[in-house]
């Protein structure tokens, strides 16, 4: 079965934004929320979001699978999130590439993977057993991190590519996460994205970050959610959109220091376009990206 996003800018749905938006209903590709929200057995987040997923596309983002984890998928919670798919149909479901599960404790983070060949060849099996359980192709989301593993024996895109080969899942590509993960390691992030393979990307996601300095004074990004998307990352998601040569789905994500619904909707629309010049431009990119001003 294929599910795919309008190629268009989306927004993550807030339950303080869901009146305004039934009742303005504004031009908007899709919305998302966070699969764990929702897998309760009645309530109104499941009343709007049935209300919103008459009008919008709806894609639905985990954060709670594991799927780095060293232990064995949760059975429950991926039985919970099957039925809410079953519940609520959306054109995408999409998991981060990290784990938040050891043994018996479960922590509020999405911590990072080891990349060696034991790591690949188990977050391959979860999101082969995912894909099954659920009927259709997952999108992975490359992550934010903060430190790296000493038995890394392969870089992240390598993994993330490898992944993407053996499994047959396509990419949810962070361009905060990019952004955030090299400014934290020293790598190159017009070199990352270059590395990746961006006919698979079904859908991106744009956020903001918080700054701050590392034990040895270097510049430290978080990724929070908490701001308004910073001008490294539109200026690396148009890099992004020239090289791809045509628009892909695309949201605004924000889950602290919710604004007003004007202001993110003002973004989203910024989104929209960059979304709508790429279709004119054609691929390209073969420099690096120019913070705008």
């Amino acid at each position: 079965m294929t599910h795919t996003l309008p190629a268009q800018a989306g927004v993550g749905l807030k339950a303080q934004h869901v009146a305004e938006i039934l009742d303005t209903r504004p031009d908007i590709g899709f919305v998302e929320v966070h699969a764990e929200n929702y897998m309760v057995p009645g309530g109104r987040f499941h009343h709007d979001l049935h209300a919103i997923a008459e009008r919008y596309a709806l894609s639905i983002h985990g954060v709670g699978l594991s799927i780095g984890g060293e232990a064995p998928l949760n059975a429950e919670h991926l039985a919970r999130l099957k039925a809410l798919l079953q519940r609520h149909p959306a054109a995408s479901f999409s998991e981060h590439l990290a784990w938040s599960s050891h043994g018996l404790n479960h922590y509020n983070d999405l911590l990072p993977v080891t990349y060696t060949r034991d790591s690949l060849q188990r977050v391959c099996e979860h999101i082969d057993q995912v894909q099954s359980t659920l009927g259709r192709t997952m999108l992975l989301e490359n992550p934010s991190t903060y430190v790296q593993w000493a038995a890394n024996d392969m870089s992240e895109t390598d993994f993330l590519c490898q992944t993407l080969q053996r499994t047959g899942c396509g990419l949810l590509l962070d361009i905060n996460n990019v952004v955030v993960s090299c400014t934290n390691h020293g790598w190159n992030p017009v070199a990352y994205v270059r590395a990746l393979p961006l006919e698979r990307v079904g859908e991106i996601h744009l956020a903001g970050f918080a700054q701050d300095v590392d034990a040895a004074g270097d510049r430290l990004l978080i990724d929070n959610h908490g701001a308004a998307v910073a001008p490294a990352v539109w200026a690396l998601y148009e890099f992004t959109l020239q090289r791809l040569g045509q628009p892909v789905a695309t949201l605004i994500e924000r889950d602290n220091h919710i604004p007003p619904w004007p202001d993110l909707l003002a973004e989203v629309r910024w989104a929209q376009d960059r979304l709508n010049r790429v279709s004119s431009t054609g691929p390209s990119g073969q420099g690096a990206p120019h913070t705008p001003t």
